[in-house]
């Protein structure tokens, strides 16, 4: 069991099914574990064993996790934007709302890649010293 195969799981009635169509195996449950065990089974009947991840999938879900990215791009925006006015970690975390190991992950993430962006060019190599 080294791989696993991600599928999308729809909830059609009272149940959730779902296609692994590159294998030909479709799936269904009372549950979302239940449809995951179901799909594992109709893999091993074609010969493949591996673990399944089911995704669920409705416009409902799929309008929060559009809110979860939003939010989470304009907390990044927030932490930059006060770290630049060096407010204190804890500061941030508490006007944020975000717990502290966000807010130094954040920070961190920000330090890594400025410490790998090449160096800007200065006014004066690109024009010359005079």
């Amino acid at each position: 069991m080294s791989e696993t195969i991600e599928g999308q799981a729809h909830r059609r009635g009272r149940a959730w099914v779902t296609h692994l169509a590159e294998h030909g195996v479709y799936a269904h449950g009372r549950t979302l574990r239940a449809t995951e065990a179901n799909a594992v089974e109709g893999l091993e009947l074609v010969g493949v064993s591996t673990e399944v991840t089911l995704i669920p999938v409705t416009p409902e879900l799929e309008t929060l996790r559009a809110a979860d990215d939003a939010r989470e791009q304009a907390l990044r925006a927030a932490v930059h934007a006060l770290a630049l006015r060096r407010t204190t970690r804890r500061d941030i975390a508490l006007a944020t709302r975000a717990p502290a190991w966000q807010v130094k992950q954040i920070l961190a993430e920000q330090a890594k890649k400025d410490d790998s962006a090449p160096p800007a060019e200065s006014a004066t190599t690109a024009e010359g010293t005079v």
